[in-house]
């Protein structure tokens, strides 16, 4: 994790206004996530309460399903990134991916229990575990090194525009259909598949340096070996900010929790994608010219004020000042730990790099999610944001101290 390089060759590259120099390809896939995303964020705004007021699941049971969901994506992200590294394509397992999300849209309004729930959100984060990897490989692929900052800042940007354009069109539509949760589901189905359709389309697969080698072995032990320990320590740095964060079904819950009306609950999401989508481009630009250490802590800090204010929160206003905390935290850490994975990894294992990378964050994800289910069933929903926020002070501890013991070595005259 060690500062970019300071070459002047590379500053035009990192500049605001990098956004225009990006790849056609890098916009095309941040509107397909743009697109599923809305899909998904109008379900998911949704969902806790769906699952809590009209299907009568527990706390525990929505941070279960919750945790189990983005663990499996991140299994499925080592299969398909090996996988892309192996047969050298990208994109048609990404389209694979979104394709099976899409197709799981319909089952959410459908559902008479909260195990049809479970096996929705299980199929669907496959579908999700499936394109991850590929995709964030893809975008390297198609980024020159000095701009991959911007370029992960872009798509995040897109994808949190559509998290935004997600719960905006819950609201409106549950005050149009009088709180009608399963028929302002069945309107997430269009967004999906228009996402799949932009994809097939308008994404092109570049030519890989190897192109003309026959396809590499499978993955093996010794691939993995091959992983520097730089990438090793960014995947343990994942984790570790991971753990301090738990699925955002449960800041849903805390609006409901406060007593904000049910029609809008989703509003909960609309402010922490606000601040998500308007912080993550200029945050992923600075990536590309500042050391990623002090955009890593500040994003620690954003985190710790985020979970101390949904803790002590008695009003919706504390509960959506909270939300965009939290927004600004996504922002400044998301972009930047997937730029520093592409940088790290060695080119021929991107998609292995990113599917490890991914697994360890789904593993510490699930933790994470039925801790604070398990602490709001027994001590309330103080207890769990509290949580979060001493794993993240413990996170913020831990990068001031690694960044105190790296010091530069003096020189032996």
């Amino acid at each position: 994790m060690d500062s970019p390089p300071s070459n002047s060759s590379l500053s035009p590259n990192a500049t605001p206004a990098a956004w225009r120099a990006l790849p056609a390809g890098i916009w095309a896939l941040g509107f397909g996530s743009l697109f599923m995303d809305t899909s998904s964020e109008l379900i998911h705004s949704l969902l806790p309460v769906f699952m809590v007021t009209a299907l009568g699941a527990s706390m525990v049971t929505v941070g279960i399903i919750e945790g189990v969901a983005e663990a499996t994506a991140a299994i499925m992200k080592v299969f398909s990134g090996a996988l892309s590294d192996y047969l050298g394509k990208r994109k048609f397992l990404m389209v694979l991916g979104y394709a099976l999300a899409a197709f799981t849209k319909p089952i959410f309004p459908l559902a008479p229990s909260v195990s049809w729930v479970f096996a929705a959100r299980f199929v669907d984060r496959i579908g999700k575990g499936i394109r991850g990897a590929p995709r964030d490989a893809l975008v390297a692929d198609l980024t020159p090194p000095p701009m991959r900052g911007a370029a992960y800042g872009l798509r995040q940007a897109l994808d949190s525009v559509g998290a935004l354009t997600g719960p905006l069109l819950a609201v409106a539509l549950m005050i149009w259909f009088a709180n009608d949760i399963r028929t302002v589901m069945w309107v997430a189905v269009g967004p999906a598949f228009i996402a799949v359709a932009l994809l097939l389309v308008y994404v092109r697969e570049p030519g890989r340096a190897n192109a003309d080698r026959p396809n590499r072995s499978a993955l093996t032990v010794a691939d993995v070996k091959r992983l520097p320990l730089r990438y090793w320590l960014i995947v343990l740095l994942g984790g570790v900010f991971t753990l301090a964060r738990f699925s955002e079904a449960f800041l849903v819950l805390r609006a409901q929790d406060v007593g904000l009306k049910l029609s809008y609950i989703p509003v909960m999401m609309i402010v922490m994608n606000v601040f998500y989508a308007g912080a993550a481009y200029p945050a992923g630009a600075a990536a590309d010219r500042v050391s990623p250490r002090p955009l890593l802590f500040l994003g620690l800090v954003l985190l710790m004020a985020a979970d101390v204010a949904l803790a002590l929160a008695t009003s919706p206003l504390v509960v959506f000042a909270g939300a965009a905390l939290w927004g600004l935290h996504m922002a400044f850490t998301q972009g930047l730990l997937s730029k520093l994975v592409a940088d790290s990894a060695p080119s021929e294992l991107l998609g292995t790099g990113f599917g490890i990378f991914n697994l360890v964050s789904g593993v510490a994800l699930l933790l994470a999610s039925v801790i604070a289910g398990s602490l709001w069933s027994a001590f309330g929903a103080s207890s769990t944001f509290l949580a979060g926020a001493v794993f993240a002070a413990l996170a913020a501890l831990g990068l001031l101290a690694a960044v105190r013991y790296r010091k530069p070595p003096q020189p032996t005259g």
